[in-house]
């Protein structure tokens, strides 16, 4: 659950743009180490907001986690584009959870 101070979560997300942007910098464990962290935040926020995940190949965790354990084979652009989806995921996330949104699900009829 995220419950550190509010700003940590905003400044991953600068964190995670930033790698985005400089790839070629970053190690690749550097990078599985951003991806796993934003696996980890996704996960939480989601939990926060009543968002339960799918489990499947859609689902931007799953993503996230094949790209992880990926990391080493992929592109600098595909990586780009896992760390953006990742910085955008944990900022859609935090707005909502920041917002005291909470999701319900109700079964279909």
């Amino acid at each position: 659950m995220i419950t550190s101070e509010t700003s940590s979560v905003p400044g991953f997300v600068a964190e995670l743009v930033r790698a985005a942007n400089e790839v070629d910098r970053l190690t690749a464990s550097e990078i599985e180490s951003l991806l796993l962290r934003a696996m980890t935040t996704v996960r939480d926020l989601r939990q926060q907001a009543g968002i339960p995940g799918s489990g499947t190949e859609h689902d931007a965790i799953v993503r996230l986690d094949i790209a992880a354990k990926g990391v080493v084979t992929f592109s600098q652009a595909n990586i780009s584009a896992s760390l953006c989806e990742a910085a955008d995921l944990v900022r859609t996330l935090w707005i909502i959870v920041d917002s005291g949104t909470v999701v319900t699900l109700m079964p279909s009829r």
